[in-house]
């Protein structure tokens, strides 16, 4: 497993990670969401939705590995979207997520 899926583990047992769509969606309009993470595997419709939300709101978006590794890095059934509530968690998460080829997007 990656170092940033891992890193995403901690987050959840900090309780610094929210998941679910309106939640998630939720953060990103209140701007408590610090970065944004879409399964790579997800609909076209659910990746432009996010994009787009981020986008407007200014909220860092990674599209990149699976629902099943996202799900099973935080101890869950498979996921689709996160996003974590920490600035540094965010930072950590984003430094290793640039340097792996398991991410298509970051923005």
């Amino acid at each position: 497993m990656s170092k940033a899926l891992n890193q995403l583990g901690l987050a959840t047992r900090a309780g610094k990670l929210v998941t679910g769509d309106e939640l998630v969606l939720k953060m990103i309009r209140s701007a408590e969401a610090k970065l944004v993470i879409v399964a790579g595997d997800a609909s076209l419709n659910t990746q432009k939705k996010f994009r787009d939300k981020c986008a407007t709101y200014e909220v860092p978006l990674a599209i990149g590995f699976d629902r099943e590794r996202l799900g099973s890095s935080i101890g869950k059934p498979e996921r689709v979207v996160l996003a974590l509530t920490d600035q540094g968690f965010a930072d950590m998460i984003t430094k290793e997520i640039v340097k792996t080829s398991e991410v298509e997007y970051i923005e």
